[in-house]
C-alpha cells in the first residue's frame, strides 16, 4: 500500500504568498523572448495541503470509494472528471514519456558506471519518478522491462495502427514527431486497413488483464488538416481515399463538381475521424475490452475542429491532446474540448527547455526557458491550469531524457534539446524535478481547493 505522508518543508519552495506577479521570460524556436505571467504552487496563499494524503499502491486517493473493477475507468462525479483506478480510488494520471534507458553513446557510456544492469535502472527510474510525485509511464516507454518490477507504475502504450498499415502498405515518411502520409491523408478509407487493425489488435492480448494497464493510443499525431477534403480529392483518382471524397461530396450536395464550403471541409474533417476511430475502437475492444481507449493524441489544426472531437467522443474513453504553444492553459480552452467530445481530457505532451543545459535547443516544439528553476515554474503553471479546469484526467511530460547531439540515428525533433527529466548520463535536473514533486504531491488536495473555489462540493 501507498501512504504518502508529504509536508511543505520537504518541497523545493515553500507554500508562502509570494511578493509580486511572477513573470518567465520564454520563446520557441527563433522567436523573440516575451515575459509570461506564471503562476505557481506559492501563489495560493490560502491553500494548506492535509499532512497526510492516503494513497493506495496505484496511487489512487483513498477518501471516496467508487465501483472496483479491477481496470481503470473514467467518471464524472460532481462536475469533475477523474479516473478510477483498479481498487476504485479516484485517479489522476501523473506521468513521464519515453521512459527508456537509451541507446545512445552518452547513454552507452554512462549506463554501466551508475546501474550496472537493466534490473537496476529500472528500480531506480522507478523511484526517481515515485519520490517526485509521478504515478506513471506515458508514451513509448519501457513497458516490459518496467512492468517486471515489484512496483511497478500504471503504464500506457502506443500500437501506432495507422502507421504500421502504411508502413506495409506504402507511402507514409518520417517528419518531426510523426509519421508523414502522402498529401497529409491518412489511409483510413482503404478496404484492407479494417482487417489490418483487427490483426493487430490481436497484439493487445496479451496485457488484457493487467490491471497497471491504465488504457491504450492507437497512433501519434495523425493529421486531419483545415483542407482535408481538397487533399483527399487530389489524390490520384484509383486512390480509395479520392473515391471516397468523390462518393461522399455527390452524396452531400449532388455532384462532386459542386463548390466546396468551409462547412464542407469541417464535415469532412468529422468522417474522416469518425471512419478511422469507429475501424480502431472497434478492433482495440474486440480483443481487450477492459481497458481504456485513449485515441490519438491530437496535435494540429483539429484541436480548433468541433467536428474532430465529436467524431472522437463517440469512440473513445478519453481524448489525448499533444498541447503545444501554449503557456498557460485556460479551463476556457479545456473545457471546450470535453464539450466537444463529452469525454475527459489527458495532455499527453508538453515541456520547456533550459536555455543553461549546455544543449542547442534548436529542434522540438517546446518552449524555451532561461533556467532550470524557469522550467519548474513552467510546470507548476501549466499544471494548475490544468487541475482547475476539471476536465483533465492526467499529464503526461514529454520527456524523461534529454536528447543526445551525438545520436545521429534519432528523430529530427529529438536531436539536441533539454526535454528531460535527466541528462543522457542519467544525472537528474534537480531545480525541475523539486518544484515537479512539490506540486504533483499535492495534486488531489488542489482539486479539493479549485472545487471549493467554484462552489463545489470539494472532494470526489
Amino acid at each position: 500500500m501507498w501512504k504518502a505522508v508529504w509536508l511543505a518543508a520537504l518541497c523545493g519552495v515553500a507554500l508562502t504568498a509570494a511578493r509580486g506577479p511572477l513573470m518567465v521570460k520564454a520563446w520557441r524556436k527563433t522567436g523573440k523572448p516575451r515575459e509570461y505571467p506564471t503562476r505557481i504552487l506559492s501563489h495560493l496563499s490560502d491553500f494548506t495541503p492535509p499532512r497526510e494524503i492516503p494513497l493506495d499502491r496505484f496511487g489512487g486517493w483513498k477518501v471516496r470509494r467508487f465501483k472496483p473493477t479491477g481496470f481503470f475507468y473514467a467518471k464524472k462525479v460532481d462536475g469533475r472528471w477523474w479516473l478510477v483506478d483498479p481498487e476504485g480510488y479516484p485517479f489522476l494520471h501523473i506521468a513521464v514519456n519515453s521512459v527508456r534507458h537509451g541507446a545512445s553513446p552518452k547513454n552507452r557510456r554512462a549506463f554501466p558506471k551508475k546501474f550496472g544492469s537493466l534490473e537496476n535502472w529500472r528500480e531506480a527510474t522507478l523511484q526517481l519518478l515515485r519520490s517526485h510525485g509521478f504515478n506513471g509511464t506515458g508514451c513509448w516507454s519501457e513497458d516490459g522491462v518496467l512492468r517486471r518490477s515489484p512496483r511497478p507504475l500504471a503504464y500506457t502504450p502506443q500500437w501506432n495502427f495507422m502507421s504500421s498499415y502504411g508502413r506495409k502498405r506504402g507511402g507514409t515518411y518520417q517528419l518531426p514527431g510523426h509519421t508523414g502520409y502522402p498529401n497529409g491523408c491518412i489511409f483510413v478509407f482503404d478496404p484492407e486497413f479494417e482487417k489490418f487493425a483487427d490483426e493487430h489488435a490481436r497484439k493487445l492480448e496479451a496485457t488484457s488483464d493487467d490491471p497497471w494497464l491504465l488504457g491504450h493510443f492507437s497512433d501519434n499525431e495523425l493529421p486531419f488538416p483545415r483542407d482535408s477534403l481538397d487533399r483527399y480529392l487530389h489524390l490520384p483518382p484509383g486512390d480509395p481515399g479520392h473515391k471516397e471524397a468523390v462518393r461522399w461530396l455527390r452524396q452531400r450536395k449532388g455532384s462532386e463538381r459542386a463548390s466546396i464550403t468551409d462547412e464542407d471541409r469541417e464535415a469532412w474533417r468529422g468522417h474522416v475521424a469518425e471512419t478511422y476511430f469507429r475501424i480502431v475502437s472497434r478492433a482495440i475492444k474486440r480483443h481487450d475490452p477492459n481497458h481504456l481507449y485513449l485515441g490519438s493524441r491530437f496535435h494540429g489544426s483539429e484541436k480548433r475542429s468541433q467536428a474532430v472531437f465529436e467524431a472522437a467522443g463517440r469512440y473513445l474513453d478519453v481524448v489525448s491532446i499533444n498541447l503545444y504553444g501554449v503557456w498557460t492553459p485556460t479551463p476556457a480552452m479545456l473545457r471546450r474540448w470535453e464539450q466537444w467530445s463529452g469525454r475527459p481530457l489527458l495532455i499527453t505532451e508538453w515541456y520547456a527547455k533550459g536555455a543553461d543545459s549546455g544543449l542547442p535547443n534548436l529542434t522540438g516544439a517546446g518552449w524555451t526557458v532561461p533556467t532550470q528553476r524557469d522550467r519548474g515554474f513552467f510546470y507548476q503553471n501549466f499544471v494548475l491550469g490544468l487541475i482547475e479546469s476539471r476536465v483533465c484526467v492526467g499529464w503526461h511530460w514529454f520527456k524523461y531524457m534529454d536528447n543526445d547531439p551525438e545520436d545521429t540515428r534519432a528523430d529530427p525533433s529529438n536531436r539536441d534539446s533539454n526535454k528531460g527529466i535527466v541528462t543522457p548520463s542519467y544525472e537528474p535536473w534537480q531545480p525541475l524535478l523539486d518544484a515537479m514533486r512539490e506540486i504533483n504531491s499535492v495534486t488531489y488536495p488542489l482539486t479539493t481547493y479549485f472545487d471549493a473555489r467554484r462552489g463545489g462540493v470539494g472532494s470526489p
